[in-house]
């Protein structure tokens, strides 16, 4: 029989652990942190050149112009909404006049809006490396893997997020349970039995986030973690116009005939004065070495 003990919880008097539960909710988040970081460091050391999206942006973008944008965006929202509910504690809302209910509001609706844009990019992105011959032959199982996994737990987060939506105010309260479980972690002392006491589909969307994490460092997803924030602080790039610049120039020098044709055989003739002799059809601009040999 698995071995139990009790332990005292908020929404609970006292809940039995199994040894499920403290593998689960009490050494599992620390192994997907060791495998999460301990990969990144191995993928960077031996597979730096693989460290990239693969982008497949050269063999269709139409598609890819919309569900990126709205994957992305979305995901940040989402990462954004688990950080307020999950690190900052209901005690420390209260205190600015947020009551539960306005925060429970503004909670599923952001939360909602957030997850809908984010599943709905993600499964166009599956729809078009798919129905893309190109795309999908670029497509490793590497890559499937990933997909299901990301999907999965953005499909659990809004059954979560839509599940308190229908029970309304009877609805389970994951700032009393999964909010203090994850901050426990951070300090190295896990509240295993706040997270026991958690709905069924809470240990699901857990268990897949958890999952995509470890998986994490051996993915493409691994590009997040070198995100090109520096181009929103570097300075502008000039570029030169090529072709337009001449007729421009013809412009200004129409005032005085004849004076783009005598700059031009001055030119010629300086060139000619100083190139060397060479055989026909050869460039006179670093190719000296191979005159001389070819003489």
């Amino acid at each position: 029989m698995a071995e139990s003990a009790a332990f005292e919880t908020g929404p609970a008097a006292a809940v039995e652990l199994t040894a499920l539960d403290i593998v689960l909710w009490g050494i599992l988040p620390y192994v997907m942190v060791v495998v999460l970081v301990g990969g990144l460091i191995w993928r960077y050391k031996y597979d730096q050149f693989g460290w990239t999206t693969r982008s497949s942006q050269l063999y269709e973008s139409r598609l890819l112009r919309i569900a990126s944008p709205l994957f992305h965006f979305g995901l940040l929202a989402v990462i954004a909404g688990h950080f307020f509910g999950l690190v900052i504690p209901m005690t420390w809302t209260e205190a600015v006049g947020m009551s539960q209910e306005f925060y429970h509001f503004n909670a599923l609706l952001v939360g909602g809006i957030a997850g809908a844009g984010t599943l709905g990019g993600i499964l166009l992105l599956i729809y078009r490396r798919r129905t893309t011959g190109p795309v999908f032959m670029a497509t490793t199982k590497n890559d499937k893997t990933m997909y299901v996994v990301l999907t999965a737990a953005i499909v659990f987060g809004l059954w979560t997020t839509l599940a308190s939506v229908f029970e309304g105010g009877h609805g389970h309260n994951y700032r009393e349970t999964v909010a203090p479980w994850f901050r426990s972690l951070l300090i190295f002392q896990p509240d295993i039995a706040a997270m026991a006491v958690a709905p069924f589909s809470f240990h699901l969307h857990t268990l897949v986030g958890m999952s995509l994490f470890i998986i994490w460092p051996f993915t493409r997803l691994v590009h997040a973690f070198t995100a090109p924030f520096h181009y929103l602080f570097r300075p502008y790039i000039v570029y030169r116009s090529r072709d337009n610049s001449r007729g421009r120039g013809v412009g200004r020098t129409s005032a005085r005939p004849g004076s783009r044709a005598k700059a031009n055989s001055r030119a010629s003739a300086v060139r000619n004065s100083r190139a060397p002799a060479t055989r026909r059809g050869w460039s006179a601009v670093g190719t000296e070495d191979r005159d001389t040999r070819n003489r």
